[in-house]
């Protein structure tokens, strides 16, 4: 997430400086354990950091070879789509294809004027927005005219995505089925970060995604493509994590001087505990969602110290990783598809252009 917070253990605030250096850290590290993606939210106020994804991406790029690197938020309602096209296909050739983003409208209701754009307009302007996008990213010459930005006429954005083949697009949203219906509409992603919403409310909106993704013809409702978001904190003795973190749940920016650590633990999918409590309820979000394709973990909130975050990814590499990927692949069906990557879209793209020239 970015955010700049007081460690409430020692009254001591990270600068700037500091905390953009700090999750540079927790991304080459992210690849060093063996997650598969490191992503990165978008946000235009204090007490956060992250306003220029892609640059950060694109030094994440230079020095990784294997991770993809997403965001957990670009904002596809107060950012002009041609800026966005442009930006993440430059990125997408930087990072050799290990791009995909998550389309989002924010947290932060001021962001819309700051960005000249109406909050009240915000769901029909991601709709719009996006449509655009998808367009720019497909046609090499795009007409375009709509309602909240000025017509485009003969334009072609540049560069073009790589290999002829855009970064996927997952759509997030925690409570607007406009977006669930949107990401079915296009055979996106969707991804739910519930990390402060009950599981009965994180699962009514992804099977509405599974639903509305079988009714436009992508495939079966199991074969939806769904994300899933959680907050973690381990040790290797329970209490210990307990004990811990408690300071930092209770002074949090979002959700402290709330509820409970106990009762937030219980009605959400925050987890504090041993790495097998972890992985124990990280599997259960099988039984509530089905199976699923990305798992996204926030671990770095509440300002917690960059040498506790990076002791916590290696606990997640060495004690979690291996057990959630053997278990998850147990009675996984055969034609539940993986998250697409580069390498299956440009896969995907040949096979199309094969099947259009037999057909031909």
């Amino acid at each position: 997430m970015g955010d700049v917070t007081t460690d409430p253990t020692n009254g001591r605030t990270p600068t700037e400086n500091e905390r953009i250096k700090a999750m540079m850290q927790i991304a080459l590290k992210a690849e060093e354990v063996g997650l598969d993606v490191f992503a990165t939210g978008e946000h235009h106020n204090h007490p956060f950091v992250p306003s220029s994804p892609t640059t950060m991406l694109g030094w994440i790029a230079a020095k990784t070879e294997k991770i993809i690197l997403s965001t957990a938020t670009t904002l596809i309602t107060t950012n002009d789509p041609v800026k966005i096209a442009e930006d993440y296909a430059m990125l997408q050739h930087l990072a050799d294809g290990r791009v995909d983003l998550l389309m989002g409208r924010g947290n932060t209701g001021p962001v819309y004027p700051w960005f000249g754009q109406d909050i009240r307009t915000g769901i029909p302007l991601a709709i719009e927005n996006y449509g655009l996008l998808r367009r720019l990213w497909r046609e090499d010459v795009v007409d375009w005219e709509g309602k909240f930005r000025t017509p485009l006429q003969g334009f072609t954005s540049t560069p073009r995505p790589l290999d002829g083949v855009p970064p996927f697009v997952w759509h997030g949203s925690i409570r607007s089925p406009e977006i669930a219906e949107q990401a079915a509409y296009y055979g996106d992603g969707f991804l739910h970060n519930g990390i402060f919403w009950p599981f009965d409310h994180s699962k009514r909106m992804i099977e509405f995604y599974r639903k509305r993704f079988a009714h436009y013809g992508h495939g079966a409702e199991d074969q939806a493509i769904v994300g899933v978001g959680g907050q973690i904190f381990m040790r290797k003795n329970s209490q210990d994590a307990i004990d811990e973190f408690r300071p930092y749940f209770d002074n949090a920016p979002v959700y402290g001087h709330g509820p409970t650590l106990e009762d937030f633990s219980r009605e959400t999918p925050l987890t504090v505990g041993s790495p097998q409590q972890v992985i124990e309820r990280l599997l259960s979000y099988r039984t509530h969602f089905g199976d699923f394709q990305r798992m996204m973990l926030l671990i770095d909130h509440a300002g917690l110290p960059l040498k506790t975050v990076l002791e916590q990814l290696d606990l997640l590499g060495e004690e979690v990783l291996p057990v959630l990927r053997k278990e998850f692949a147990i009675g996984r069906p055969a034609h539940i598809p993986d998250a697409p990557t580069h390498a299956s879209l440009v896969a995907a793209a040949a096979s199309k252009d094969v099947l259009a020239e037999a057909q031909a």
